[in-house]
């Protein structure tokens, strides 16, 4: 199962929680990327820029998906910008965590992992909520909200999303 959403929606606290509880392994792409390279998120991004980014995040998500174990995928906020990711999650329970641009706003910070932000996030994330909305709506199979909501409670309705885990009956 995959987690998509915005930056700062709750895909990384969520997915372990969820992944804990299922069973299943954590996927994080970032923190896949991060070692993998040995560099900051903002390493990265300086070094190779956004398309840079953005391929090995594609990368990590479509490799992911290949795999048969089942694992709980915290994706990144922009890898449904990516057609041929979209078109690999068809075959995937997909949940939207979807969280407004004011809470997001209040929730992250700029820093090493968030270069997009600069010094006007609630901008930011209101133009990514904008650019972006549309494509996680087409490739969620379900829509969480997670405004005012604890990360336990919106595992608790992952998990109701979820089949069975094979080693766990």
């Amino acid at each position: 199962m995959v987690l998509v959403g915005l930056m700062g929606s709750g895909k990384s606290t969520v997915g372990a929680l969820v992944a804990q509880r299922s069973g299943r392994a954590l996927v994080d792409v970032d923190t896949v990327i991060t070692e993998r390279m040995s560099k900051t998120v903002r390493e990265l991004w300086e070094a190779g820029g956004e398309a840079a980014y953005r391929y090995l995040e594609s990368e990590v998500v479509l490799e992911t998906l290949r795999e048969d174990t089942p694992t709980v995928l915290a994706a990144p906020g922009g890898v449904v910008l990516d057609p041929l990711v979209r078109a690999a999650l068809a075959d995937s329970l997909v949940v939207w965590l979807r969280t407004s641009p004011s809470t997001l706003a209040g929730r992250v910070r700029p820093g090493d992992h968030r270069p997009l932000l600069e010094d006007r996030p609630a901008q930011t994330f209101a133009a990514m909520a904008e650019m972006r909305s549309e494509l996680y709506r087409q490739v969620a199979t379900a829509i969480i909200d997670t405004d005012g909501r604890a990360p336990e409670s919106i595992a608790d309705e992952v998990l109701g999303l979820l089949p069975p885990h094979p080693d766990h009956g």
